[in-house]
């Protein structure tokens, strides 16, 4: 990132166009041939989850400062924000939804679209699921990489359509614009930003019930220009942003105390941000306003690095100053690079670089859990559920089948996956801690899903299986519709105790099931 440099004192009035017309606007499965089995289960599905901020604790909150940590929700492994072994945060941003094949149609980080996200993320469950513990997420736009869907979508209209789609798929309370690189000097975009989430808020209720931040980058002396022309587009916009978020990350320096760097960096940037709603006539609540972003461990640029120790200063500080908001990059990297060792240094999408215990900045920011402000606390926030006994979009889970790591089933109407192989074990089981089983709760199943269903195979295709036949090593059959493959040579043993026994069975199945791992 570009390091910013000159600051004027007044606001700068942005380049845009008052006169801008803003127009709101029974199928085959594999374990369904091998067992028909009545489970009555207990409805308890992964307690140990649903509870995570129950009322006493929200009771308990004493400060406004609020923490809500960044995840790149399209980095694989897929990070499991939902589970609160996993994230300690009572908010969480998810990062970024841009536009698809450079097109005016907004995706996850051009590699899903909305629809894909939820097939291969199952990504408005796992939303649901934070939302029954308590937490909340907020949809962030934007980015570093790939394209804006405010350069992409060349009209006001065709943007706030856009951004529509996500606010109905999610139903967010709020949005984060991260607009950086060369979104922060093109003014058509700024303008037409602008004026699409003017539409939208309006088109949704108003300010109190979808609010915006502004993520920037900052440099040593405060915010660039180009910057503040972003922000102030909103205001032109008759938008007041909940908060502006500044990025005190990648100076393109080396810093002798990288906590130092950011509280310098907060303290010009913050009075900024404090004139800049001054000058549009907000004065009430301006510490709250503002927030900063941190990257933690190893930064993109050499010299920089923040500690835990830093990370915890840097908490302190922004309790004491009141900041609205503080934020990191990422929940994705807060572990230590390497296992027995610390690889101190080394820059990744999936550890820090620096000395710590998984998630110890997530851990040291978590102190700051005030509510972020907007509206009341979200339920499932208009993501609508099945009901407990309908149908899920992977098969029922069977306690006579085995499941290998990252197989996907339903039990009492939500959905798990294995996080290692296993067989007999209740993913509805209640356990104390995350270790003690074997499955991943993903989150409920939506309303609208379907069975999972398979392909069959046309008659002609395989000859079909016959208990009087001899079969030897790769000759193909098929049961019930279904391909399967002999592994060795066998007689009278049926392809239907596949499922239940893959590795002793004489079969190896030629189709996958949804929710079981690619086939090897």
């Amino acid at each position: 990132m570009n390091n910013p440099t000159a600051h004027p004192a007044t606001p700068p009035t942005p380049d845009v166009d008052d006169d801008v017309e803003v127009t709101p606007e029974y199928s085959p499965l594999r374990v369904a041939l091998a067992l028909v089995v009545v489970v009555a289960g207990l409805g308890l599905g992964g307690w140990w989850l649903r509870n995570r901020w129950s009322t006493p604790a929200q009771a308990a909150v004493t400060t406004t400062t609020w923490f809500a940590p960044y995840v790149d929700a399209t980095l694989t492994p897929t990070y499991q924000f939902q589970d609160p072994t996993l994230n300690p945060a009572r908010q969480s941003v998810l990062g970024f939804v841009v536009a698809g094949a450079g097109a005016c149609a907004p995706s996850w980080g051009d590699a899903y679209s909305l629809a894909q996200a939820e097939g291969s993320l199952n990504l408005s469950s796992r939303i649901a699921q934070y939302r029954a513990i308590g937490g909340d997420t907020i949809i962030s736009f934007g980015g570093r990489d790939h394209v804006d869907l405010a350069t992409a979508c060349t009209s006001v209209s065709a943007l706030t359509q856009a951004y529509q789609e996500v606010v109905s798929r999610y139903h967010p309370r709020l949005l984060d614009f991260d607009v950086e690189g060369a979104a922060l000097t093109d003014a058509a975009s700024i303008n037409r930003r602008a004026a699409a989430v003017a539409a939208l808020i309006a088109h949704n209720g108003g300010p109190g019930h979808l609010g915006v931040w502004i993520t920037v980058p900052a440099g040593p002396g405060g915010l660039p220009t180009s910057a503040l022309r972003v922000a102030a587009a909103f205001f032109a916009h008759k938008v007041v942003p909940a908060g502006i978020d500044v990025m005190a990350m990648d100076f393109g320096q080396r810093v002798a105390s990288m906590s130092d760097t950011v509280l310098s960096v907060a303290t010009a940037s913050q009075a900024q941000v404090a004139d800049l709603y001054q000058h549009y006539g907000v004065s009430a609540s301006l510490s709250s306003r503002f927030g900063v972003t941190v990257m933690i461990g190893t930064n993109d640029s050499a010299g920089e690095n923040l500690s835990v120790a830093g990370a915890t200063r840097l908490a302190a500080h922004a309790l004491a100053a009141h900041w609205g908001r503080v934020s990191m990059w990422s929940l994705n990297r807060d572990t230590q690079c390497g296992s027995a060792f610390a690889e101190v240094g080394v820059l990744s999408n999936q550890c820090s670089g620096a000395v710590e215990s998984t998630l110890g900045f997530a851990k040291a920011f978590s102190t700051l859990n005030g509510p972020d402000g907007v509206g009341a606390p979200a339920s499932t926030n208009g993501i609508a559920l099945a009901p407990s006994n309908a149908p899920g979009p992977y098969p029922q889970w069977q306690p006579a089948v085995p499941y290998p790591a990252t197989y996907k089933v339903v039990r009492d109407g939500e959905i798990y996956q294995a996080k290692w192989f296993t067989q007999g074990q209740d993913p509805a089981t209640v356990v104390q801690f995350a270790s003690q089983t074997p499955w991943q709760l993903i989150g409920p199943v939506l309303a609208g899903s379907h069975p999972p269903t398979t392909t069959t195979l046309p008659v002609g295709t395989y000859p079909q299986w016959s208990p009087r036949a001899t079969y030897t090593a790769g000759q193909r059959v098929l049961f019930a519709g279904l391909a399967y493959q002999a592994k060795w040579y066998n007689v009278a043993q049926s392809p239907l105790a596949q499922a239940t026994d893959p590795s002793g069975s004489p079969w190896q199945a030629l189709f996958s099931v949804p929710g079981e791992p690619a086939l090897g």
